[in-house]
């Protein structure tokens, strides 16, 4: 089983050669594609350094203008080659370490997609009350909409296979991509697991950027995307010619392969 992993970069110099560090010292056969959302810092060049380090590893796609996280990860997933693709922050509070547990529940031929919560049991670092309990409130909400009962619906980490990945229309460019991958989610035919993970949350004077105003948009694109959305909207074919769901075949069916990707409008940087 072979992963790609997409991490979503912006402004990440002091965490970002590490992140990569762990990330290639995960016991899995993978491609690492990072996608640079406009940087103002350096992150580019460490990345680039990095990518010459480890030839074929690491690829490097660039935005010509900042578009958010929402638009880095769509540019990585159209990119996406491996069996199973897993999303990866380029701050530290995630570790790699927790991909067998992330990805276990699809290579054992249970589950399309696997979410990693923070609050199963895992280590975490004890920080924000306030964060902690919005989070629980647009877990809470969402889960009323879609009818499923997780409980981290704002969790980084999440696992799917690449077939049923790249059939979902994405929408959101910023931070909206969890409520909105969720949504769509729970309107697919996609068998759904849920993990316990470790956390290890960075305070805003060590980079942390997400605000209440991203709490707040969240709401709207929970509404927006489990109510104002038709499930054919939310793919691009019948989940009947997407291969390898455990959803639509027995279980343990091979994984798909790569199928032939188009153009894109950004600048392969590093390969």
């Amino acid at each position: 089983m072979r992963l790609s992993v997409i991490v979503p970069m912006y402004n990440e110099r002091s965490t970002i050669r590490e992140c990569l560090r762990r990330v290639l010292d995960a016991p899995f056969d993978k491609e690492i594609i990072v996608v640079d959302d406009a940087s103002t810092d350096d992150s580019v060049r460490v990345v680039e350094t990095l990518a010459s380090e480890h030839v074929g590893s690491i690829q490097l796609m660039a935005h010509a203008r900042n578009q958010g996280k929402g638009a880095a990860l769509r540019t990585g997933i159209m990119h996406a080659t491996g069996d199973v693709v897993v999303i990866q922050d380029a701050d530290l509070e995630y570790d790699p370490r927790d991909y067998p547990a992330l990805v276990g529940p699809i290579a054992r031929g249970h589950a399309d997609v696997v979410l990693g919560s923070r609050f199963l049991g895992g280590e975490h670092r004890v920080l924000y009350f306030w964060h902690s309990v919005g989070n629980q409130l647009l877990t809470i909400l969402s889960n009323a909409l879609t009818n499923l009962n997780l409980t981290d619906m704002e969790t980084c980490y999440k696992a799917f296979k690449r077939s049923a990945l790249q059939n979902f229309v994405i929408e959101s460019d910023r931070f909206g991509f969890e409520p909105e991958i969720t949504a769509k989610v729970a309107k697919s035919p996609c068998v759904v697991y849920e993990v316990p993970i470790s956390y290890h949350g960075r305070t805003y004077a060590q980079g942390k950027k997400i605000t209440w105003r991203d709490g707040c948009a969240a709401i709207v694109h929970i509404i927006r995307y489990n109510l104002l959305r038709t499930p054919e909207q939310c793919w691009k074919r019948s989940w009947a010619e997407v291969p390898g769901l455990v959803a639509v075949g027995a279980v343990g069916t091979p994984y798909a392969q790569p199928d032939s990707l188009g153009g894109s409008e950004v600048n392969e940087v590093a390969k």
